[in-house]
């Protein structure tokens, strides 16, 4: 128990047979339950699971017959979590880079009832640009970004940042069924917390790296995955949120904005092949173009506004 809490990790694991007796062994006493979900992995990660859990009453395999990915190994220990109604549910990813040194600070905030839902950010120490590799540090950041204008939550970032808690009436709120399942997992999740107003609190975390970890991300396939999974939950979000449950004028701002890029994208085209076919620029058709994509960007930006607006409360 943690401060009269009842807490269960999930350990979401595939191929960890290097890192997750470390992970296993270094688990504070104050968890109750330390749920591993074997995704199918071709190692001996279950075997050394099984190993610790003969030593350990607290611990338990779960595994995976096909491999579903971190969001769906994550989905799982979150479904045994709410079936056994704990009161919190914290995510330590196998492989070791999360230090069980910020675990309560991560439960805190959830904990004493601040929030809903608490993250690691490993970005606000300072030390992420020197620790983290260059390519994954940069292309974390171009998520967060985008991730704060598809999830409404706009003080959120380091949103690939998988070190996590979470309250019990989230569990039994969100249909884990429906979560993504892949490395787009906390950026889907973030998402669904907006549209039933959760409130959303990051933590300070360390950065680990270089610890042994064996990382199966693509940076540029994630990226691009990601965003155009973003992409359908921003769309998604602003029909639920904003039309179904409850309705903003925000929508028609931003789909004003839509019309309104499209638009200049067709007068910029057309710009340039009367210019390159004879050679001239036409000033009705460079007008239409500024109008246009200065009228977008006013109309995107007032929906942001109001957006950020609407979520304030859920900080």
């Amino acid at each position: 128990m943690y401060k009269e809490h009842e807490i269960a990790v999930v350990v979401p694991a595939y191929n960890e047979e290097t890192q997750i007796g470390k992970v296993l062994s270094e688990m504070p006493q104050y968890i109750d339950h330390i749920v591993v979900v074997n995704d199918c992995s071709d190692d001996k990660t279950a075997e050394i699971t099984e190993q610790y859990a003969n030593e350990d009453s607290r611990i338990l395999l779960l595994n995976h017959d096909q491999n579903q990915g971190v969001g769906g190994a994550i989905a799982t220990g979150y479904k045994w979590s709410k079936d056994r109604d704990v009161d919190i549910a914290v995510v330590m990813a196998g492989d070791g880079q999360m230090d069980p040194a910020d675990l309560s600070l991560i439960m805190d905030p959830v904990v004493e009832g601040r929030v809903d839902y608490s993250k690691g950010n490993r970005l606000l120490t300072g030390e992420a640009f020197k620790i983290m590799p260059k390519v994954r540090y940069f292309g974390n950041s171009a998520l967060s970004l985008l991730t704060k204008i598809a999830s409404g939550y706009w003080h959120i970032a380091d949103s690939q940042a998988g070190y996590t808690a979470i309250h019990k009436k989230v569990l039994h709120t969100i249909d884990w069924d429906r979560m993504y399942r892949r490395y787009g997992q906390p950026n889907d999740l973030l998402v669904r917390l907006n549209v039933y107003n959760f409130k959303v609190q990051d933590v300070v975390v360390k950065p680990v790296y270089n610890v042994g970890e064996k990382s199966g991300i693509r940076v540029g396939n994630a990226v691009f995955t990601i965003g155009w999974l973003l992409l359908k939950l921003f769309l998604w979000r602003l029909k639920e949120k904003y039309i179904i449950r409850d309705f903003h004028p925000l929508v028609f701002f931003y789909g004003l904005g839509a019309v309104l890029t499209l638009a200049s994208m067709f007068f910029l085209t057309r710009l340039f092949w009367i210019f390159l076919t004879q050679g001239f620029v036409p000033d009705i058709t460079a007008l239409a173009f500024v109008f246009c994509f200065v009228s977008a960007l006013h109309s995107i930006f007032f929906a942001m506004w109001f957006d950020l607006e609407s979520n304030k409360h859920l900080r």
